[in-house]
């Protein structure tokens, strides 16, 4: 039997800390670019494109995701991507969002803790557990740097079809 790669777990646990509100080498910050985002702006589709909301609920949703198949669930991925209509659009339903995505950061960092061994590909898949956090890095900055363009096209008066 392999033992645990510490270093491993601590590597990723510094990156998933540094993304989400540190001093990721990217220089955005998953949190900060959401964090005092009104509930308007956050439900606005410009353009066509998803709107923040429903990227960051995207986002939760597929770490919540990654995080139940790395326990050993079965969770076959949704036809709609977990891209899906904001069912009711107020401050009260932004903040739940947002707390989801918090509370996915500290279920990963609970993980990541975990002693894990992060070199063992994953049942159900072709890729290691190290591989799958990564992706998840990878999914978060690209969505992160849709939200970004999205927060600066609304800022210059992008007006929302």
């Amino acid at each position: 039997m392999k033992t645990t790669n510490m270093k491993d777990n601590q590597r990723l646990r510094k990156l998933f800390e540094d993304h989400f509100e540190g001093e990721p080498w990217i220089d955005v910050q998953i949190w900060n670019a959401i964090k005092d985002l009104p509930y308007a702006d956050a439900a606005k589709n410009v353009y066509g494109l998803n709107s923040i909301w429903q990227m960051v609920q995207h986002m939760a949703s597929w770490r919540q995701t990654l995080l139940r198949r790395l326990t050993g669930e079965h969770i076959p991925s949704p036809a709609n991507n977990y891209f899906e209509p904001i069912p009711v659009i107020n401050e009260q339903a932004w903040q739940n969002t947002l707390q989801q995505l918090r509370h996915s950061q500290e279920a990963l960092l609970n993980y990541l803790e975990s002693g894990i061994q992060m070199d063992e590909v994953q049942p159900g898949s072709s890729y290691s557990r190290y591989e799958l956090l990564q992706g998840l890095l990878q999914h978060d900055a690209y969505h992160l740097g849709q939200i970004v363009l999205v927060r600066k096209l609304i800022s210059i008066g992008f007006t929302p079809q």
